[in-house]
């Protein structure tokens, strides 16, 4: 199927999330939280795109799942707690952890599931992962602002969601083997340059979209592990358990030594328009590549 949206030779990661950011926009395609620049966009056809996490057949051989929590992949973290397995969802911007896990109520309703996979309920029902937690997970769905049929991913631009997954391959809850699942709409399926994608972004295993299940066959290796030379001293402030994984990483002889400041990515283009909701900023405010 052909990109709605062209890529211009040269466009970088921030011209690629304003070109879809804008047509997402012009073409009403997004529901609330809007505007959807600078988000996850919660696109409208979300939850039948969700809906197909539970036909992958991955899906039905694990039993602990990794959503995030962006209001578009609401209806994969329902499909999860009613197929009554373990979800883990991410910490707010890691400030107290990797993740969380979800705990229904005993019994719970189909509606009371239904509240548990929003950000409230994510809020509400949840208990703490540590680091030390024998978690195994065998699929990640993920957020996207873009992503090739190559399996290329471009996400909000602040780097967390590459740094969550190398992050669980530290502490042994990934593998090589887990499968990636990113959901989106139709239109942003783009064909992304090779170039743009670095060492430590993540690539996907699979698309979903409102219409289409796409297997990306990806060739790219999916990050090795936490590039420490990539962090400094204030993000292990701002992210207590990057301390403690660099401890650990220490212990077992590797290179932690930290970089200064990353570089900041290009994003000369790059609108900053006001949030104009009041939603729970555990939905969309965190911290994505």
């Amino acid at each position: 199927m052909e990109a709605v949206i062209t890529i211009n030779p040269g466009a970088t990661k921030w011209d690629i999330r304003e070109k879809v950011w804008d047509y997402i926009e012009a073409k009403n395609l997004a529901n609330f939280p809007r505007p959807v620049h600078n988000r996850i966009p919660n696109f409208k056809g979300a939850h039948t795109a969700c809906a197909k996490v539970s036909e992958l057949q991955v899906f039905n051989e694990t039993d602990e799942v990794k959503v995030d929590p962006d209001k578009p992949l609401e209806g994969a973290r329902l499909a999860v707690l009613q197929a009554r397995k373990t979800l883990l969802v991410p910490t707010p911007r890691l400030r107290t952890g990797l993740f969380n896990k979800i705990v229904p109520p005993e019994g719970a309703s189909k509606e009371e599931l239904r509240v548990c996979s929003t950000s409230q309920g994510v809020k509400e029902f949840s208990v703490p992962v540590g680091l030390d937690a024998k978690v195994q997970v065998d699929l990640l769905v993920v957020g996207s602002v873009a992503v090739s049929e190559k399996g290329y991913r471009i996400g909000k631009g602040e780097g967390f969601a590459d740094m969550e997954y190398a992050m669980m391959l530290c502490m042994g809850a990934v593998t090589e083997s887990t499968v990636v699942v990113t959901i989106v709409h139709d239109c942003q399926v783009l064909d992304i340059p090779e170039d743009l994608i670095e060492s430590h972004d993540l690539t996907v295993d699979y698309i979903l979209t409102p219409t289409r299940v796409i297997k990306t066959d990806c060739q790219r290796p999916k990050p090795q592990g936490i590039i420490w030379t990539k962090l400094n001293a204030e993000m292990l402030e701002k992210i207590p358990v990057l301390k403690k994984l660099r401890a650990l990483e220490e212990e077992q002889g590797k290179d932690v030594t930290l970089g200064t400041h990353p570089p900041p990515e290009p994003r000369e283009r790059a609108r900053r328009e006001p949030r104009r909701d009041r939603e729970p900023r555990s939905e969309g405010d965190r911290p994505r590549t």
